[in-house]
């Protein structure tokens, strides 16, 4: 306001395009913190949906999931001791496994919207 006053009119108009354009930023950046925490509480609410089961014999490990499909876009991978899982739907899934390093994938099947990949000893 002092400047407003010690300038005429011209430093009114500055500071009211400077408070408007404060104002618009401040409401963009508001937005952008909102539909970034949305998208993180999804992915959050997705891992949690997501149940699979682990079986763990002697020498073998057995994994069963509902990974969504169809079976051309199921793209399974063992990488060290982690199980890397994709599918339909732009569905992704890393899992931690406790493997040796002898184990890989012997076998997966996918059927009726199930995987099941046996990891063994190689």
């Amino acid at each position: 306001m002092l400047l407003a006053r010690s300038q005429g009119g011209f430093g009114f108009i500055f500071l009211a395009a400077a408070s408007g354009l404060m104002i618009y930023w401040v409401r963009e950046v508001r937005m952008m913190a909102r539909s970034e925490e949305r998208k993180m509480a999804k992915e959050i609410e997705q891992q949690k949906d997501w149940v699979y089961d682990l079986i763990k014999g002697n020498d073998e490990v057995v994994f069963v999931a509902e990974v969504p499909g169809p079976e051309d876009q199921i793209n399974v991978r063992l990488i060290g001791d982690l199980l890397r899982i994709k599918g339909g739907q732009n569905f992704a899934r890393d899992v931690p496994l406790e493997l040796t390093q002898e184990m890989g994938i012997a076998d997966y099947k996918y059927r009726n919207g199930v995987l099941t990949i046996k990891i063994q000893k190689v």
